[in-house]
C-alpha cells in the first residue's frame, strides 16, 4: 500500500526533514506515526499525497511510484486517499451534509450518488441526523467526525490522519480512535501520526519513531 525506499527530503531553505527513511505500510494495516515536533512526520504525510515531492528515494502508493506521476495524474491519486487534520478545516457557512458533500462534488458526482454517499458516511460516524446543522453548532468531537465522514465518503483505501485528536479531550480521542479501528476492520489502510503516546500505547497497533528526521522505529514490519 505505502512503500519509502530510502527516503529523503530537502527543502530550499537547507532543512533536511527526512532522511533514508525506508518503511512499508501493508494494506488493510493500521499504523502509528510519532516523533517529537519537527520530526518530519507531517512532511511524511505529505510526500504520500504527493504534496512535497522527494529529494532522494521513492515513494511507491498504491503501486504507483509517485516521482513519476505528472501534475495531471495527482488529483486521481488523491481520489484514493482520505485526508484527516488536527484542525477538521470545515466550512463554517456551509452544512455538515455540504462539508461532507465537497469530496464528490469535485469529482462530478451526480445529485443522487451525492446524497446516498454522504449520509452513509454520516451514518458511519453517527451524524446522519445532523446533516442540516452547521459546524460551530457541532461540538469538537462531532467536528472532527465530520472531517472523518468527508475524508472517507468516497470510500478512499487509505486515510491518513495528521493529529487528528490533537485538540480533544481524552475521552473524545478514545472515541475517534474507535472510530477508526472500525474503518480499519472495513478494510481501509490507516496511518495516523500523533504525539499522544499514551493513547497510541492503548492501542496495540504497529508504531513508528521518527526522530530527526530518521526512522528509529519501524514497529512490527
Amino acid at each position: 500500500m505505502i512503500q519509502f525506499k530510502n527516503v529523503s527530503k530537502k527543502y530550499t531553505n537547507g532543512h533536511e526533514a527526512l532522511k533514508h527513511v525506508s518503511l512499508h505500510i501493508r494494506p488493510g494495516e493500521m499504523a502509528f506515526l510519532t516523533g517529537h515536533s519537527g520530526a518530519g512526520k507531517s512532511t511524511l504525510l505529505k510526500l504520500i499525497i504527493a504534496q512535497e515531492r522527494v529529494s532522494r528515494g521513492q515513494v511507491i502508493v498504491t503501486g504507483k511510484e509517485l516521482d513519476a506521476l505528472s501534475r495531471g495524474q495527482i488529483p486521481h491519486l488523491r481520489r484514493s486517499i482520505g485526508v484527516v487534520f488536527q484542525d477538521a478545516q470545515l466550512l463554517t457557512q456551509q452544512t455538515v451534509f455540504e462539508n461532507v458533500a465537497l469530496p464528490l462534488l469535485v469529482s462530478g458526482f451526480n445529485y443522487y450518488e451525492i446524497g446516498k454517499s454522504v449520509r452513509a458516511a454520516l451514518d458511519m460516524v453517527g451524524l446522519l441526523e445532523k446533516e442540516k446543522y452547521l459546524p460551530l453548532s457541532l461540538s469538537g468531537g462531532e467536528q472532527q467526525r465530520v472531517s472523518i465522514a468527508r475524508a472517507i465518503v468516497n470510500r478512499p483505501t487509505l486515510i491518513l490522519a495528521d493529529e487528528p485528536t490533537g485538540n480533544l479531550d481524552p475521552e473524545l480521542s478514545a472515541e475517534i480512535m474507535r472510530l477508526f479501528e472500525n474503518l480499519n476492520a472495513s478494510g481501509t489502510t490507516m496511518l495516523i501520526a500523533s504525539h499522544d503516546l499514551s493513547l497510541i500505547a492503548s492501542m496495540h497497533h504497529r508504531v513508528l519513531t521518527l526522530k530527526q528526521g530518521m526512522l528509529i522505529n519501524n514497529g512490527k514490519d
